[in-house]
């Protein structure tokens, strides 16, 4: 039975889920060790132990997918096959919709842009993720100014489609949740403006599907992309799951064993080729089986746990990581919609006086808490931000930003399914103590971060 834990209000909230690591201990350089508290969900999220344990139970079975008529290649094809009707489940897909196995969102969405016809223009804002922004590179981008709030999204969108030609191929590219704000992005409306005016629109869902209920019909996308590793998946596999025409239309996105139904050599020396219409085009190679199957583990985890108590609890958390750092003077937390925008368990701030990579540090080194500094591969983003474009971090010890001027990047906290209350906690209280009486101990910069002097 699921221990709970009480919120302000009085009501019960689920325990978090059990993931690996929840026992590591750290050492400290001011001596002694403490239980490792992983606040960088955004980055990578611990596993879920029950991904762990299906992953384990799985192992000695492993085969070749695709490759053998040995009773263990078909049990890993089917084990393959069954993750992939799991993630459309998951993703509440439709019908005729494909799941494709990738290596993470980048993978994904480098993916689509391989597939896009020819002549399609892309609609992407400055504020997305480098993942995100950067794969068009065949395309031409229309590079949309950040807004600053839901409806300022859609009304820019609408005027940016409403002068293209609406003959031509065309697609939006949006994320679900920021990961440098945590921000949740208006994606249906930003879906229906799309469709509106005969355009596309792929959702990166990287920080959005470990938080919240994804549904590829309810948000009226044609696309998802998602990483593993950001699921409780380790194991280095993603999804991009959607309409199958431009996928199909497409050269393979890898040539190789398994997008290939058919190869004949030609008279003149030559080789002929007969691509596979389905997923396998786009799979070339031996399958990451056990990276879908972890995926699809975290899929039925997270699906079984519920994401109204999983929502509930970490607006708990992130209620209380608000009110926290709202008490530390000279804490600016960066928003981009307004401090009451809806968000999910990620959040970016600055410190008056302080180099984030040395705050970042001392956080570590000193309370065993791991965080994120720097831009968070959000380079516009984050500029628009912080007011200016970001610069060389200021050397190891000294400020990053003098008293009442801008830091040059942020730290970053974020946190999920299952992070307890003890972090939270914790990270505030060292957040605090750092504020008010400074570092413990001595940092240099060394390749261009700050670390402890040993």
């Amino acid at each position: 039975m699921p221990v709970a834990t009480a919120t302000a209000a009085g009501q019960s909230l689920r325990a978090p889920l059990p993931v690996l690591g929840r026992d590591v201990t750290v050492p400290l350089v001011t001596g002694g060790e403490v239980t490792y508290a992983a606040l960088d969900y955004a980055a990578s999220a611990p596993a879920l132990q029950r991904v762990w344990d299906d992953v384990a139970a799985y192992a000695p079975y492993y085969g070749s997918v695709h490759r053998g008529a040995g009773h263990l290649s078909q049990l890993s094809t089917e084990l393959f096959e069954d993750a992939r009707r799991t993630v459309a489940a998951f993703l509440d897909c439709r019908e005729d919709d494909q799941v494709v196995f990738t290596r993470s969102t980048t993978d994904s969405l480098n993916l689509l842009a391989h597939a896009l016809p020819a002549g399609c223009e892309v609609f992407v804002f400055e504020t997305e993720h480098h993942a995100a922004l950067l794969p068009w590179r065949d395309a031409k981008v229309t590079c949309l100014d950040a807004p600053r709030s839901p409806g300022q999204a859609v009304r820019t969108l609408e005027r940016a489609l409403a002068g293209r030609d609406a003959h031509g191929p065309a697609l939006v590219c949006v994320t679900g949740a920021s990961n440098v704000t945590g921000e949740l992005w208006p994606v249906r409306e930003l879906a229906a403006a799309a469709h509106a005016h005969g355009a596309r629109i792929v959702l990166d869902a990287a920080q959005l599907a470990p938080h919240h209920p994804v549904g590829v019909r309810e948000l009226d996308v044609d696309w998802v992309a998602f990483s593993g590793h950001k699921l409780y998946a380790p194991f280095g596999s993603g999804v991009l799951a959607g309409r199958a025409d431009w996928l199909r239309a497409a050269g393979p996105y890898l040539a190789g064993g398994g997008a290939s139904r058919r190869v004949t050599r030609r008279a003149d020396g030559g080789v002929d080729v007969e691509w596979h219409d389905g997923a396998a085009r786009h799979e070339a190679g031996s399958p990451n089986v056990i990276g879908a199957h972890s995926i699809a583990s975290a899929c039925k985890a997270l699906t079984e746990a519920g994401f109204d108590a999983l929502v509930a609890r970490e607006q708990h958390l992130l209620r209380t990581v608000r009110a926290g750092l709202a008490e530390v003077p000279g804490v600016r937390v960066l928003s981009l919609f307004g401090d009451d925008a809806p968000r999910v368990g990620v959040l970016s701030f600055v410190v008056e006086g302080w180099n984030s990579s040395h705050f970042a540090a001392a956080l570590s080194a000193e309370y065993g808490i791991g965080v994120r500094d720097g831009l968070f591969c959000a380079h516009p983003l984050v500029r628009v931000l912080l007011g200016g474009a970001p610069g060389t971090r200021g050397e190891c010890g000294a400020s990053g930003a003098a008293p009442g001027e801008e830091s040059l990047d942020a730290v970053r906290v974020s946190f999920g399914a299952g992070t307890p209350d003890e972090h939270v906690t914790r990270f505030l209280a060292a957040v605090g103590e750092l504020v008010s009486g400074g570092a413990k101990w001595r940092y240099r910069t060394e390749d261009g971060r700050c670390v402890p002097v040993v």
